[in-house]
């Protein structure tokens, strides 16, 4: 009997498909992940969970963390110790308590002292750690960023980051599948920044909820990777779940000479180049929604508002309340206008700076900082700008660039020249704007408080930061210097080092030898898979009954939640007071804001919350967000639609996020909520009642969700009744993948797997390193 015909697959379907573990009826499905990279702000209770359930990391040599969130940029030249270095407490404490964790856990970790150690979507490509038809994850939403490389690559939340170090899997469903196609050739002056803007300016920041993004076209094709890593980290400020581009000619000669990458040349390599040249989608694939962009349409383009959407080219003018239609977009338009501090109609390079800020995992690349020196070279920074800043994304780059001489062309001109880290980004470090201080910068989002509390930041591509820091305002690049094209698609490359293991006796071979092969020997301190667990378990949740607070604002993001500054905490409690902080509270006080909808009775006891905007929880995937909720007493969020990452973070502890359409139901619950009655959700039922038993609107969810809701399930202890397909997977990915399995960590004379050796972390307190991992 002849083989059924494989249906057509688009990039995306080829790479979940090779991750599955398990597929239940229902469309839950069990997927593999081949690399987690950890840091220091979503990590530490994941790290808590795993002690309590007296579990360990299943796959050290699939593990890779670094400290980048925090951390001052200030010179290291008198670095000793982190908890010497550091001197913000909250900071301080989460950075120490990450090498704690990676000590007694046994992980690869690139800290302060390492001189390979960035921001995590920088150095995962720059080691090759990051590889094409691989499933990448961390707990951070950027991490779309490694979707550049035909990657299936997404943000996750602290729950789910004990998920996958706990089993190596997460449980998840089918994205829908969406296309951006663009072609033509770029303008000079026009980079990939401008690309991303202009996309998320066309679909909005909710247009690629539910579905990865494939990024094509004549134009993508003709970028270099750094340039697509950049388009790809901000698919999560257009809502998609990730950002994919099919691997090509180009990301192999990127990956070529990568410490943890396959040796180039060798039988691996080949196999691996082979497997990697299939992984795009089928001229018949299908897309669920389709974007087509003309590269003529793209000019230097910055935003102007408080979302990512809210962009305009550089020859623009602000826009106003009525140059939209949808009353959501007015509303948000006014509130935008205010917190920015400008009018309706004012023309963009009209607009005085502050500060400059070129860094972040979007573009401080080698890449960046060489497009953005070409501008500034021989001149001085505005005298109107208060700080001007270059932040590398990690030490290799900042090593490379000067060795070329950006910095010194970089501090001529009177910039700072920092070390690696997020920095200004999401200011939760000491590089944070003022109050109504104004700031151009090649970050990825501009929130409400984003860069520090009442800042106010606009979005726009290294060169562009680079024309605005000579001239004062915002200006357009085209003007001040010849442009170059930014289509070229050789990606530079940095000095690198293996770093594999030392052997530097016949103990160390014999030793290193003698481990296990199969894939399970990269358990730490055990060949054995974890133990079936039920672990601790959640809070059953069937009826709840409760007062509902109204919003009316679209595109509540997780900055607005709970603002980056309360997230310097290793616990998950203690987060209500930091609820919707800068709205809860007078600016520049702890006096409450009487005229927020929390401040008043009865919405102080509310249990519930009912927004009539679009998109909410848009942004981050800290998980602090639904922490926040939950603290203050809200376990239910009812809304149009969701940010994806917090949708999950929901279901994760216990909470439930009902989807309601715009629309009578949704109107009905919002007037019961704006009347200050008492509302009930009944899951069972999936139905919403009013105090008198009313119903006024049903609603979907899951069935897998909902059982788990109901039950108060812990998805760990579910996967680990699965630890033996697991490991069925795990034997069929080393046959067929073998790279995955670390190749890049080997060393040159012998077959079996061998983590890197990161630089030791030095104890806080006698200089001493931790060599074996805790027992429990």
């Amino acid at each position: 009997m002849p083989s059924a015909v494989k249906p057509p697959q688009t990039l995306y379907d080829k790479v979940f498909q090779d991750h599955i573990v398990e597929e239940k009826d229902d469309g839950t499905i069990l997927l593999y992940i081949d690399r987690h990279l950890v840091h220091e702000v979503t990590s530490p209770q994941a790290f808590e969970g795993l002690r309590n359930a007296g579990r360990r990391v299943r796959r050290p040599d699939c593990t890779l963390a670094t400290v980048d969130h925090n951390i001052p940029t200030t010179s290291r030249k008198n670095l000793t110790t982190t908890s010497e270095f550091i001197e913000e407490a909250d900071s301080r404490t989460q950075c120490v308590t990450l090498e704690d964790n990676v000590k007694a856990f046994d992980l690869t970790y690139f800290g302060l002292g390492d001189k390979r150690q960035g921001i995590v979507h920088i150095i995962g490509p720059e080691q090759g750690f990051t590889l094409p038809g691989s499933t990448v994850v961390c707990g951070d939403s950027h991490t779309s960023t490694h979707g550049a490389f035909g990657a299936l690559a997404f943000g996750i939340g602290t729950s789910e980051v004990e998920h996958v170090l706990a089993t190596q899997t997460l449980i998840t469903r089918r994205s829908k599948n969406m296309r951006v196609q663009v072609d033509g050739e770029l303008a000079p002056g026009v980079s990939s920044k401008d690309i991303i803007l202009h996309v998320i300016g066309v679909i909005g920041t909710a247009g690629g909820t539910g579905a990865v993004i494939e990024f094509c076209g004549s134009a993508i094709r003709g970028l270099s990777m750094e340039a697509r890593m950049s388009i790809c980290n901000m698919s999560i400020e257009a809502g998609a779940r990730a950002g994919m581009v099919a691997p090509d000619q180009t990301t192999f000669d990127y990956l070529k000479g990568r410490p943890l990458a396959p040796k180039p040349d060798s039988a691996e390599w080949k196999k691996a180049v082979a497997y990697w040249s299939s992984l795009k989608s089928d001229e018949a694939a299908t897309y669920d929604i389709s974007v087509f962009i003309d590269c003529k349409d793209i000019a230097p383009t910055v935003s102007w508002g408080t979302s990512p959407q809210d962009v305009v080219p550089i020859t623009g003018v602000v826009p106003g309340p009525d140059d939209f239609q949808d009353e959501d977009k007015k509303a948000a338009c006014i509130r935008a206008l205010e917190y920015m501090g400008l009018t309706a109609g004012t023309p963009m390079q009209d607009i005085t700076l502050d500060k400059i800020f070129i860094g972040s995992c979007t573009n401080a690349r080698i890449e960046d900082l060489r497009a953005a020196a070409r501008v500034v070279e021989g001149k001085k920074i505005a005298r109107n700008l208060k700080r001007a800043m270059i932040v590398p994304g990690s030490g290799l780059v900042k090593r490379q660039a000067e060795s070329e001489g950006l910095d010194k062309i970089f501090t001529d001109a009177g910039f700072e020249w920092r070390e690696a880290g997020c920095s200004m980004c999401l200011g939760m470090n000491p590089d944070i704007l003022s109050p109504k201080e104004r700031c151009a910068s090649t970050s990825n989002r501009n929130f409400e408080g984003r860069q520090g509390a009442g800042g106010r930041t606009h979005l726009m591509s290294p060169v562009m930061a680079a024309a605005a820091a000579i001239v004062g305002n915002l200006a357009d690049v085209r003007k001040l210097a010849p442009a170059p094209s930014f289509a070229s698609k050789s990606s530079p490359k940095v000095e690198l080092n293996a770093h594999t293991e030392d052997i530097e006796s016949d103990n160390d071979l014999d030793r290193i030898l003698d481990a296990p092969a199969d894939p399970q020997s990269h358990s730490s301190g055990s060949t054995k898979p974890p133990p079936a667990s039920a672990g601790p378990g959640i809070p059953a949740f069937t009826t709840l009954r409760g007062y509902a607070a109204p919003f009316e604002i679209s595109n509540i993001d997780t900055d607005a939640i709970i603002p980056k500054q309360f997230l310097k905490t290793i616990k998950r409690s203690g987060l209500g007071t930091a609820l919707f902080h800068a709205w809860r509270y007078l600016p520049g006080t702890n006096d409450e804001n009487p005229k927020f909808i929390l401040n008043q009775e009865p919405y102080r006891q509310s249990k519930i919350l009912v927004c009539t905007g679009p998109n909410f929880g848009c942004g981050s995937s800290r998980e602090h967000a639904p922490w926040a909720l939950l603290d203050f007493g809200i376990t239910c969020v009812i809304a149009p639609s969701y940010g994806d990452i917090f949708f999950n973070n929901m279901f994760k502890n216990g909470m439930l996020p009902i989807v309601i359409p715009p629309g009578a139901a949704l109107d009905a619950v919002a007037a019961e909520a704006k009347a200050g009655r008492e509302i009930e959700v009944d899951l069972t039922s999936q139905t919403i009642r009013d105090k008198d038993g009313k119903q006024l609107a049903t609603f979907d969810v899951e069935e897998f969700r909902k059982h788990c809701l109901m039950n108060g399930i812990d998805d760990i202890g579910l996967t680990m009744a699965s630890a033996d397909k697991i490991e069925q997977f795990e034997g069929k990915r080393t046959r067929e993948w073998p790279w995955l399995d670390g190749s890049g960590y080997l060393a040159r004379h012998r077959s079996g797997p061998v983590k890197v050796q990161a630089v030791p972390v030095p104890s806080t307190n006698r200089g001493e390193v931790l060599k074996e991992p805790l027992d429990w």
